[in-house]
């Protein structure tokens, strides 16, 4: 299970993951704020909608994709996290039908 190194230092803000509400610190990426509120499963595999989680936590392996404010394909551990966003767990392969021109 994820945990922080450093004591506790207080909140920033608040988001809301699958409509349940997380404190985050200041400094903190969407990925980290969720994986420290002890949530482990960001996506579904597309191929055979497995859950998944971030891997490396520095943009490479795409593991960590969500949704964001709507926004799909998000990658949760390179978006700093803000007071008021709404995130969904991303499932399955993005829906090209919704894209803008």
């Amino acid at each position: 299970m994820f945990r922080r190194i450093e004591a506790s230092a207080g909140t920033a803000g608040t988001l809301t993951f699958e409509e349940r509400p997380v404190a985050f610190r200041a400094g903190d990426n969407v990925a980290a704020a969720l994986l420290a509120a002890g949530i482990a499963r960001f996506r579904d595999s597309p191929v055979d909608a497995a859950p998944r989680a971030p891997y490396c936590m520095m943009g490479v392996c795409f593991e960590c994709l969500v949704e964001i404010d709507g926004r799909q394909n998000q990658q949760a551990c390179l978006i700093p996290a803000r007071t008021g966003m709404v995130i969904r767990r991303q499932r399955g392969a993005r829906d090209l039908a919704d894209r803008a021109p």
